[in-house]
């Protein structure tokens, strides 16, 4: 099947006119559009003092921080905080096992305000997974994936009780607005930012399982690597047992996206893992009731970026403060957007402040990060997931950890690199070999479509797919010709499919935007980085309920 569909790709790459893929603004600018002519696009200001884009874990800790510390010095502050979600939680994605210090500096008293840490971990299980078999590792102190005082949480309730601490404290929120532009002063610093334009036509891998109730080990975190993945592709899966009321667990499964085999399908890989026996044995006659996606980042030490710049400050998981072989970022993020109010509070309320630029400029948010536990966390496995990176892979990278994290707790003196941008990764597909994946069985595997359905997503379907291509010709003449598609099978919900063009030949890329989870892996593996991803219209995407 996958020689035939090879003929095809050589076919399509005759010389055709492209058809139309891309309407949105950004590509095809309203100003060189005479529809637009004589049109006036109406938009509202407004001002606050601080304004925080995206109300996950890290922007919701820096408002609540903030209202703290402007109730604490009896001082007016308005802090906004805008959202892409309809609701707060609706985008958030996790099978969250966490570490509770950032919330416990945040609100010392959480357990008796209620908030949704109801799964300490009791028991951890480690395996090296074989097709057929599971080798046991032991979890000893001080290693990476041990979670003892850690909590099994869905992260998206956890958000929707951060919002409710926020709106008592006095944070304006604004769910169902998509933040798509920067605004600047006119010596570049930052002024604002601009939702985005609504009233535009078109054409301008985690699960949630209830199980059988005699499997269910509620506080069990269980990880696992090698199968069904090589050697030489990072990756492992995550099995929360929650205790919610019902026999309930979470799983997925993270594939590194430095990945070569452009026949590589992470959804398909998560199909097959959960046949595993050690796995199977857990789902059978269980049912599943939620899906999602989305995109780690997972750069950490070697990839954090300059935080700061005249008018903004970067806090959360966006510039790569999880902890990549602990697969957690929470406690990071929060405490990120702790640090962030503590030293943006003295700035904004200051009456006499001298500022060089219009936008204020905090440095001391970047100096504070340096010495904070965010910083010394990161810096000690930063070495962990690059070790990967050997003729051994897999194996090579675990004798790594023992011996230079375990041993050393990573004060090795040097800093090992990675090998590059994901995007670069991609070998052509006559070096690889096509994967054959096995059918879903319907009761532990199950096929793409009816896995997104279960996500809740929805967008209004009148509006320019906010998937863009920089060339709408790139994805035939390069990607299928030369990587045979791969944007088919990287992305997680069906958005990417090749189709035979209307006059029967050749190919045509189609993209189905509306399925679109917004986890953003096409914007980071695409190998010609044709595809820009912007936001949709605010309150469309999925609906995840506490993933």
């Amino acid at each position: 099947m996958f020689y035939l569909y090879t003929h095809v790709h050589r076919r399509a790459c005759s010389s055709l006119s492209t058809p139309r893929i891309t309407t949105h603004y950004t590509i095809h600018p309203r100003d060189k559009d005479p529809r637009w002519q004589d049109i006036e696009m109406e938009r509202f200001a407004d001002e606050a003092d601080v304004v925080i884009v995206g109300g996950g874990p890290a922007g919701l800790s820096a408002a609540i921080r903030l209202k703290q510390l402007a109730n604490q010095h009896q001082k007016e502050l308005r802090v906004c905080l805008v959202e892409k979600a309809s609701q707060l939680g609706a985008h958030t994605l996790s099978g969250a096992c966490l570490e509770p210090s950032a919330l416990t500096e945040l609100f010392p008293d959480w357990k008796e305000r209620g908030a949704p840490l109801n799964t300490p971990v009791t028991d951890d299980v480690f395996s090296i997974f074989t097709e057929k078999h599971r080798i046991p590792v032991p979890i000893l102190p001080g290693l990476p994936m041990r979670n003892h005082g850690n909590y099994i949480v869905r992260l998206g309730n956890l958000v929707r009780w951060l919002g409710e601490q926020a709106e008592e404290l006095g944070v304006e929120l604004y769910p169902g607005y998509a933040a798509s532009e920067v605004l600047f002063h006119e010596d570049r610093s930052v002024k604002g930012i601009a939702t985005n334009d609504v009233g535009i036509a078109k054409d301008g891998s985690p699960k949630l399982w209830v199980i059988d109730e005699k499997k269910w080990r509620p506080g069990r975190a269980e990880h696992s690597v090698g199968w069904p993945l090589d050697r030489h592709t990072y990756g492992g899966s995550f099995l929360y047992h929650l205790n919610e009321g019902e026999p309930m667990v979470a799983l997925g499964f993270v594939v590194g996206l430095d990945y070569s085999n452009p026949y590589l399908s992470p959804f398909k890989e998560f199909q097959r893992w959960k046949h595993h026996p050690f796995v199977e044995s857990t789902l059978e006659g269980g049912q599943r009731i939620a899906y999602g996606a989305r995109a780690l980042n997972e750069g950490g030490f070697q990839s954090i970026p300059k935080l700061t710049f005249p008018g903004g400050l970067l806090i959360g998981c966006s510039p790569g403060f999880m902890n990549v072989p602990k697969i957690k970022g929470t406690h990071t993020a929060m405490k990120s957007g702790i640090l962030a109010a503590e030293a943006l509070f003295p700035k904004v309320t200051a009456e006499n402040l001298d500022s060089e630029t219009a936008g204020l400029h905090v440095p001391e948010y970047s100096d504070n990060l340096k010495t904070s536990s965010v910083w010394k966390e990161l810096r000690s496995v930063r070495n962990i997931r690059p070790s990967f990176h050997n003729p051994l892979g897999l194996y090579g990278g675990m004798v790594y950890t023992g011996i230079f994290y375990w041993i050393l707790r990573g004060k090795e003196p040097w800093t090992l690199k990675h090998c590059g941008i994901d995007a670069n990764q991609l070998k052509p597909a006559k070096d690889c070999t096509p994967i054959e994946y096995p059918k879903p069985d319907g009761k532990i595997s199950f096929d793409l479509l009816s896995s997104v359905a279960l996500s809740g997503t929805n967008h209004e379907g009148d509006q320019p797919p906010h998937l863009t291509l920089k060339d709408d010709s790139v994805p035939v003449a390069r990607n299928l010709a030369i990587y045979d598609g791969p944007e088919q099978r990287f992305c997680p919900a069906g958005v990417y499919e090749y189709v035979p063009v209307e006059t029967g030949d050749g190919m045509r890329l189609q993209i189905n935007a509306q399925n679109c989870v917004h986890c953003k892996t096409c914007d980071i593996k695409d190998p010609s980085q044709n595809i820009n991803w912007v936001v949709p219209e605010g309150g469309g995407g999925p609906a995840y309920n506490g993933m």
